[in-house]
């Protein structure tokens, strides 16, 4: 009878200390997201391309075919795919357009944004950016970033001071937030993002989350969020929430209204990167390659790539240069590379296209 009193105390203890916990500690500041696979941009590469989400193991990519269909306005027939530059690592994420036509890519593994050219020539753009996972520029040609706490494996000496934020990177380097609006730790590490315009940032992590002077707050709930971009006139929000697109009307800094299904990639593809161009055309990057959907959501087409990929930017001077990020790269002898915390690497290509992506907006 002893031995089962102790067992019932015991019992209510852990109960109470886990619904305190709740109350009052991280779970409370945890919204109830649908958990998303690569929410703080967790990347591998699977055989045929497939994306191993989370595992962080890469293996060999079986070869695929790479036959380009016409898209009219989108893309021609036959066009080919260049492979600009690769590096080991989580080395390359959220791709987006220089001023001058460049790309920058967030660089995690190596705390650094990385400016490339259309030769592959790569330069620092922004050094000492811990834990950077992606950019986004705004209209005005402010640099944002989201930062991550570092992953089990990490060597960096100063991993225990990397935290979870978005910041702005240049012209000026500050803090927009990193923590929530009761000025508690930021628990969640962001993925992708898109500035607003106005100083804050939209971020995805499994929900959809909002930065600003005040702190984080929850934008959206019940996604499984992903890649991320605005509108041409900056009216709608556009989000991947697995095997679809959603869309909101941004009314306000963090409020969104109306949510809608936009459009359903096929086959069961889960959205990653997106993009978007100057007729309001919506590009999501998945395993299979590019898909592409018109202003009104129809589905137009696939633009297949030579590996799964995770982001993608318009770029070059006249904005007619389709960029995307690979998961995975190849050694000179066919082998993939594995480097750091997910054994992994990246590597970037370029496609002459015959749409435009927006002038005046990185992304």
């Amino acid at each position: 009878m002893r031995q089962k009193t102790v067992f019932v105390i015991l019992l209510w203890l852990s109960t109470s200390a886990f619904l305190l916990g709740q109350a009052q500690g991280v779970g409370a500041q945890a919204p109830p997201c649908m958990p998303s696979a690569q929410a703080g941009g967790v990347r591998g590469q699977g055989v045929a391309g497939q994306s191993q989400q989370g595992r962080g193991q890469a293996t060999q990519q079986v070869a695929r075919t790479l036959t380009i269909t016409a898209i009219p306005g989108v893309v021609a027939e036959g066009g080919k795919w260049t492979k600009v530059w690769q590096a080991g690592g989580n080395s390359a994420d959220g791709i987006i357009s220089d001023k001058d036509g460049s790309v920058l890519v967030a660089q995690e593994d190596y705390d650094t944004v990385l400016k490339i050219d259309k030769n592959g020539n790569a330069s620092v753009a922004v050094g000492n950016a811990k834990g950077i996972g992606s950019i986004s520029m705004d209209r005005q040609g402010r640099l944002y970033g989201v930062h991550r706490t570092e992953r089990p494996g990490s060597t960096k000496p100063d991993q225990a001071s990397i935290v979870n934020a978005v910041s702005m990177l240049a012209p000026e380097r500050k803090t927009i937030a990193d923590k929530w609006v009761d000025g508690t730790t930021l628990t969640v590490r962001p993925n992708d993002l898109t500035a607003d315009n106005r100083g804050g940032a939209y971020f995805t992590s499994g929900c959809l989350y909002y930065a600003g002077p005040q702190g984080v707050t929850v934008a959206a709930e019940n996604l499984r969020t992903n890649g991320i971009v605005f509108s041409p006139d900056g009216k709608t929000l556009y989000v991947t929430n697995g095997a679809t697109l959603v869309a909101f009307d941004e009314t306000g800094p963090g409020v969104l209204t109306n949510r809608r299904d936009f459009a359903t990639l096929p086959g069961g593809s889960n959205g990653d990167g997106t993009v978007i161009d100057s007729e309001g055309r919506l590009y999501v990057t998945s395993n299979s390659g590019v898909q592409v959907f018109d202003k009104a959501g129809k589905y137009l087409g696939m633009i297949p790539t030579p590996r799964g990929i995770i982001s993608i930017a318009f770029a070059g001077p006249d904005r007619k240069t389709l960029y995307v990020v690979g998961s995975g790269a190849d050694d000179e002898n066919g082998q993939p590379i594995r480097q750091g915390p997910q054994q992994t690497a990246a590597t970037i290509y370029k496609l002459p296209v015959i749409a435009q992506g927006l002038k005046g907006r990185a992304k």
